[in-house]
């Protein structure tokens, strides 16, 4: 899936005349790619992330998504591309505390329609996949942030993605888990998914092939 910006603007209310996140922000991101966002604090970064994953839409621009634009879509279709195209890892893990491991990565197919159990093979197939066989059963009080952080990957993978979008995948890690969910995204990357990383860490931005970086809500040079 292709991914094209041309002249992004986010402006969040606030003040006289709102707040700025994004002014003008203009790039490509061809299928397969692997692109790390990076930047300061308060840049734009998860800003951007967010409305590439339709988490949030531009005040201004255009996003084409796989040669759509993206504001020509209803409710419904921008909902159904968050569920069948794109996969979404988060700095804060976003898993539910009272389900397990199994039952986190399950989620989303479920939403997707996909029968119980073909969901649960599944599943316990990606979590044997990111290293976690036997721990099926455990919920996420009762693992490890480098864990939590792979059940996350293997949630995001549920429905076979083409894009995976990690906001600071490794932000909340020891350095031992950063490389090892480093790994992962590079392994999956190399399978023909596209991965769009924000991040803050300057080593790990250094292994991906293509780096955008953004101050005060533009992409510098």
């Amino acid at each position: 899936m292709s991914i094209v910006c041309s002249d992004l603007s986010k402006i969040y209310e606030g003040g006289q005349s709102g707040w700025p996140a994004l002014r003008g922000v203009s790039f490509e991101i061809k299928p397969g790619e692997f692109v790390a966002i990076t930047g300061p604090s308060g840049c734009g970064k998860s800003t951007l992330l967010n409305i590439l994953g339709l988490l949030d839409e531009p005040s201004g621009g255009r996003y084409e998504l796989e040669g759509r634009s993206v504001s020509e879509m209803s409710d419904r279709e921008r909902s159904d591309t968050r569920c069948a195209r794109l996969g979404f890892v988060f700095q804060s893990f976003n898993l539910l505390n009272r389900l397990s491991a199994v039952e986190n990565v399950v989620l989303p197919m479920m939403y997707a329609g996909t029968p119980d159990a073909a969901a649960r093979a599944r599943a316990r197939e990606l979590l044997c996949r990111v290293g976690l066989k036997g721990k099926e059963k455990k919920t996420p009080l009762e693992l490890s942030g480098g864990e939590r952080q792979r059940v996350a990957v293997a949630r995001a993978l549920a429905n076979s993605p083409r894009i995976i979008l990690a906001d600071e995948p490794t932000g909340n890690l020891d350095s031992v888990s950063s490389r090892e969910v480093m790994e992962m995204l590079v392994k999956l990357n190399a399978e023909g998914i596209t991965v769009v990383m924000v991040t803050h860490d300057r080593e790990l931005a250094a292994r991906v092939p293509r780096n955008l970086r953004m101050k005060d809500g533009r992409l510098e040079p």
